[in-house]
């Protein structure tokens, strides 16, 4: 008898330890997925999946499960969604993270539970800075660094008088503050206007009244949408020349169509790029989902083989936190970003090209043009701050 249970337990102790060796790698994904900005962050899922699909839904050799979460552009939102994945899903790494104000709101209950979070769109400059941790990565920029890109070439161009303007939050902050980093011409003035605004009017009227000599703009998702379509229904598309960062791209361009054209953009990354890597995720993301992905999609793609890689390195130790989150900052110099050359810096955020894009008409179509690159191998300004080695 005594035989018997002493067989059994070896089984189910075996049992468990086969269990343990082959547990899934499980990802929480949160991002905005409703409201007027749902398309950034259902662009960043599609690609971060379309990466999971093409390493048969797998990280690594390991299976994987991917819970998903709406944040709903509300930093209180996706503090909840943060902590229910650390705390009842125990998720070995989160992915996403939201805009800069959402992440911000769960920056400090992730570094203190010490998982691997990687975010696809947010690099607040705190995040880059002072508050940055060993297990918090940016895989798609510190938020300057496109704005930065344009401050320089408008600079090199000549423009001494520009119009800036931005949402009150973190990352708009961020965005004129990098502007203004590279630019040393005349700020006529710096206007922020409410997140998820949709009605532009009196700031596009004050824009008339200043007469600059450009406009300098950061406004995602249906915000660049409705921006862009006022500035040209009021014709100052024709009369003024118009540059932003994440406000004509691959998320807002089917929408704008025509209306986009004219306008020059800053980015880490377009359709556009001619390289073997960028081609092959261009032609996958159109294929699967029939549309051309957006930087968002990009990032959130780069995030997927980043982890794939990662976790193959970390294997039995996957569900060691630190030993993950060492693997992802390796992996950052050895996978093959879809941008181009890519590595992190000690704020693990990435070092990368910043390229200057223009819209341009082709046979009555709006097509991107790449028109070089202002800020090649960039690393952003607040990495003295950061304490990492």
């Amino acid at each position: 008898m005594n035989k018997k249970i002493i067989a059994a337990c070896c089984t189910c102790a075996a049992m468990l330890l086969g269990g343990a060796a082959h547990a899934q790698i499980k990802i929480g994904f949160s991002a905005p997925l409703s409201g007027p900005v749902a398309v950034v962050g259902q662009d960043q899922y599609d690609g971060f999946m379309l990466a999971l699909e093409q390493a048969g839904g797998k990280l690594g050799g390991q299976a994987v499960t991917v819970l998903k979460e709406d944040d709903q552009l509300k930093p209180e939102v996706g503090n909840q969604i943060v902590r229910k994945f650390i705390d009842k899903e125990r998720v070995n790494a989160i992915v996403g993270l939201g805009f800069s104000n959402v992440m911000m709101a769960s920056h400090k209950v992730i570094v203190d539970a010490g998982v691997v979070a990687i975010s696809t769109n947010a690099g607040p400059s705190p995040v880059a800075g002072a508050s940055c941790a060993a297990n918090v990565f940016g895989v798609a920029w510190q938020n300057d660094g496109a704005a930065e890109s344009m401050g320089k070439f408008m600079q090199e161009k000549g423009y001494k008088r520009v119009y800036l303007m931005a949402p009150n939050y973190q990352a708009g902050k961020d965005m004129l503050q990098g502007f203004k980093r590279y630019f040393k011409g005349e700020v006529v003035d710096e206007v922020y206007t409410q997140v998820g605004q949709s009605d532009y009017s009196a700031e596009i009227a004050q824009l008339q009244s200043a007469k600059p000599d450009a406009v300098f703009a950061f406004y995602p998702g249906g915000m660049g949408v409705n921006y862009i379509r006022q500035l040209s229904q009021a014709g100052m598309l024709a009369k003024l020349p118009n540059f932003s960062v994440f406000t004509v791209d691959g998320t807002t361009m089917p929408a704008l169509n025509n209306a986009a054209v004219g306008t020059t953009f800053g980015a880490m990354w377009d359709a556009a790029l001619d390289t073997p890597e960028n081609q092959a995720f261009v032609s996958a993301f159109t294929a699967k989902y029939k549309r051309v992905p957006s930087e968002y999609a990009a990032a959130a793609y780069d995030a997927g083989r980043l982890l794939d890689v990662a976790v193959r390195k970390a294997g039995a130790q996957a569900a060691d936190k630190r030993a993950l989150a060492a693997a992802v900052k390796a992996a950052g110099s050895e996978f093959k970003s879809v941008r181009g050359p890519f590595r992190f810096n000690k704020n693990n955020m990435p070092v990368q090209n910043y390229y200057a894009f223009q819209v341009a008409s082709e046979g009555g179509k709006p097509t991107v043009k790449v028109l070089g690159t202002p800020l090649p191998a960039h690393a952003d300004s607040y990495q003295p701050k950061c304490a990492l080695p």
